[in-house]
């Protein structure tokens, strides 16, 4: 029970990210691709005040969240797997605020659910990962 405990929050995160690469690796088709740059557009357009690099900025999230999976289940560096999930997420989660919206091209909140549960998933990956580091 302890394993499930321990890997479950981790399954959770890497499934979300990873799921969001065929939108941000175009993997999905060209509809999913074009989601995708729609959404990266208007990010890098609100931040950068241009969409001009709206690929870098979905190629780069993109590549964070492989890493990030990948990290979570390499035990001596897994707690930088959660710290790095925390990081991503929580990059998603103030993009929703300030940029985009909770409810995306009308997907009742999805995205924005998805990031908060790879969030708070990364969290308890990071904490479980300290707790063990500390008692020994």
């Amino acid at each position: 029970m302890k394993k499930i405990i321990y890997y479950l929050p981790r399954v959770i995160a890497a499934f979300i990210m990873l799921q969001t690469l065929f939108f941000k690796f175009g993997f999905g088709g060209v509809e999913a691709l074009q989601e995708s740059r729609n959404l990266f557009s208007t990010v890098a357009n609100f931040f950068l005040g241009s969409a001009e690099n709206e690929g870098l900025m979905r190629i780069g999230t993109g590549i964070a969240e492989l890493i990030a999976s990948v990290l979570l289940f390499v035990p001596k560096v897994s707690k930088f797997g959660g710290l790095m999930t925390m990081g991503v997420m929580g990059g998603a989660i103030l993009t929703h605020f300030l940029a985009l919206g909770i409810d995306v091209a009308g997907d009742g909140g999805t995205l924005f659910i998805m990031a908060c549960v790879a969030f708070l998933s990364g969290a308890k990956a990071f904490y479980d990962d300290r707790k063990r580091e500390m008692a020994g």
